[in-house]
């Protein structure tokens, strides 16, 4: 793997202010007590780890601050110019951050891929700057290091991680038991579900909504939808539906597949059952041509990559964000050194057999 990689030295932003968000729940102090809060909470202790993780803006801020303030040796954050902020934006945001927690000594910037940063690496999160970690960058890595999922082993997508790839060096992987106490993002689920169908002008109290949904997400989601008066209905597919209902939105959270979870056939069936409902990508690949081919309105307007959510758990604000963070940083250190008080282990082992590696 060859080195692109650029190191971002303070002195380059020690002249800026601090570009802050103005969104006030995202001021830099309350974000420092959230994180704080999220190592206690998850008793996380990196203490001798080198980490290698993203850096980002916003809620998505945290992540390499809640790993060295669990003590990690280093943090090396990789970042990159997106639509959601310019390299400079995330630096800002990132050492400003680290300077209030105290770990600014501890936290480096890099933009590119490094052979020495990834071989020196402990730990590896699957986070979106640092994806794919494929058969390259694998090769560059320690044999004692560990890869961290930051979401459930049933919702793992091959393109994040080449897992066969990394079972023939030994690197060992996780994913993230969301429901555990100490994390507890799905009961997000619905607020989330809630947010997207607010966005999409539905007021969702009294309002009537079919829930598609095969997963662990269901229960979740429902309780919420109902908490706030929806009239719902539930099914795990379209063909599951009742036809002889009304709705003013569908509300998709099913399983990607290789192949649209919505296809053309799907969508003439809601415009001919349900003319007017607005269906909102929660979960799920969607057949988007097909569903404009016959009217059908959808949400929201970007579509969401290939297996990614619809929404965010960054549409609530950083709670569930830094919770889901924390939570995937315990799993690296449960997988790194194996400590862990049973009360706090949120690891959820992979099948390496049974979970495809596309």
């Amino acid at each position: 793997m060859p080195s692109n990689t650029s190191h971002l030295a303070e002195t380059e932003w020690t002249d800026q202010s601090p570009a802050a968000d103005p969104r006030p729940g995202l001021d830099p102090r309350r974000l420092a007590g959230l994180v704080r809060a999220a190592v206690e909470r998850c008793q996380l202790d990196l203490r001798g780890q080198v980490v290698l993780t993203e850096a980002a803006t916003g809620s998505y801020v945290v992540t390499p601050i809640i790993a060295a303030c669990g003590g990690a040796a280093r943090v090396y954050a990789m970042t990159q110019t997106t639509r959601h902020g310019t390299i400079e934006e995330v630096a800002t945001q990132t050492l400003e951050l680290a300077r209030l927690t105290g770990v600014r000594d501890r936290v480096e910037l890099v933009v590119g891929r490094s052979p020495e940063i990834v071989g020196e690496a402990d730990v590896v999160t699957n986070s979106g700057h640092v994806r794919p970690i494929d058969a390259d960058m694998i090769a560059c890595m320690k044999p004692s290091a560990a890869v961290s999922l930051m979401y459930e082993a049933w919702e793992f997508r091959p393109g994040d991680v080449d897992l066969a790839t990394c079972a023939a060096r030994g690197i060992r992987v996780g994913a993230t038991n969301e429901r555990h106490p100490d994390v507890d993002v799905f009961s997000f689920l619905g607020p989330m579900a809630i947010k997207l169908l607010f966005d999409a002008e539905v007021a969702v109290y009294r309002s009537s909504i079919l829930l598609l949904c095969d997963n662990p997400f269901g229960p979740f989601m429902a309780r919420s939808l109902r908490r706030v008066g929806a009239h719902l209905d539930v099914a795990c597919s379209l063909a599951e539906a009742p036809r002889d209902k009304r709705y003013d939105a569908i509300v998709v959270a099913l399983k990607p597949q290789s192949t649209p979870i919505l296809t053309a056939m799907d969508a003439r069936m809601i415009a001919t059952s349900w003319p007017g409902a607005v269906v909102a990508q929660f979960w799920g690949d969607i057949d988007r041509a097909a569903l404009a081919d016959v009217d059908v309105p959808v949400w929201p307007e970007r579509a969401p990559g290939a297996g990614h959510m619809g929404v965010l758990p960054s549409a609530l604000g950083p709670e569930p964000v830094v919770r889901l963070q924390s939570g995937g940083l315990k799993v690296a250190q449960i997988l790194s050194d194996g400590r862990c008080d049973p009360a706090h282990d949120c690891l959820q082992a992979m099948d390496f057999d049974r979970i495809p590696n596309g």
